[in-house]
């Protein structure tokens, strides 16, 4: 038997078990296992792989997307122009690390992007913003990092002072997730109107309450569920790829 899984902690907000359970019965894919690693520290990557043999691959979730790159021994450019790792495709003990977060994001979210003049919000600046920033510079579609972090972009309470007629606010932060689901990313939701699209990279619960409230003030709304399944398939083709 091949096995896959997915790493990070916590992994009780993913569905990415139940998807390739369901993929390789609908398709017949009789050799393959996927199981979920929760790993309290990153350093425990090193006993997996140990404890591990049949592992093929792994997908990477938070917090460990960028914290998993020194145990890689090769990274695709496009990964390590990003700067954070999502796929890992495991080749005779060897680590080839990847982001398939850009691909499920394009293709999910290129729809929700008007041709106006859009101003965009990345909220947050981990793994997963990282990813979101490569496409929106790949999209020309200029933003602003927001971040708690200081230094790693612009602060909530200036966001007011910065947004346009269109705008798109990308939540990349895990605020609201299941089981927290009582949280939301601190911008101006007052002032949204019809014109402004909200994108939650989250998928477990469908609408956090940051899409509530977008949907309330009357913006176009999208969760990650289709994120979750391009990436996912992704990274399948790449962990079935005769060669990389």
């Amino acid at each position: 038997m091949r096995k896959f899984g997915l790493i990070g902690f916590p992994l009780t907000h993913s569905f990415s078990a139940s998807y390739f359970e369901e993929k390789f019965i609908l398709e017949k894919i009789n050799d393959c296992l996927y199981e979920l690693f929760p790993l309290e520290k990153i350093e425990e990557l090193t006993s997996l792989l140990q404890n591990q043999p049949a592992l093929c691959g792994l997908n990477v979730t938070i917090p460990y997307k960028e914290a998993v790159i020194p145990y890689l021994d090769l990274i695709s450019p496009e990964a390590r122009e990003i700067g954070a790792i999502n796929c890992i495709k495991i080749i005779d003990g060897k680590l080839h690390g990847f982001n398939t977060d850009v691909y499920g994001f394009e293709k999910s979210a290129d729809a929700l992007f008007s041709k106006e003049p859009l101003q965009a919000f990345v909220l947050g600046s981990g793994g997963a913003s990282k990813a979101v920033q490569f496409c929106l510079k790949r999209m020309k579609v200029p933003f602003v990092t927001v971040s708690r972090n200081q230094a790693a972009g612009s602060s909530y309470s200036a966001i007011e002072s910065q947004m346009g007629e269109h705008n798109v606010f990308i939540n990349t932060t895990p605020l609201g997730m299941f089981p927290h689901t009582q949280f939301a990313p601190d911008i101006p939701y007052h002032l949204l109107t019809a014109d402004d699209v909200l994108i939650d990279l989250i998928y477990n619960p469908e609408e956090t309450l940051f899409l509530k409230k977008g949907k309330e003030a009357g913006c176009r709304i999208k969760n990650g569920r289709e994120m979750l399944q391009l990436q996912a398939e992704k990274s399948w083709e790449i962990w079935n790829e005769p060669s990389i």
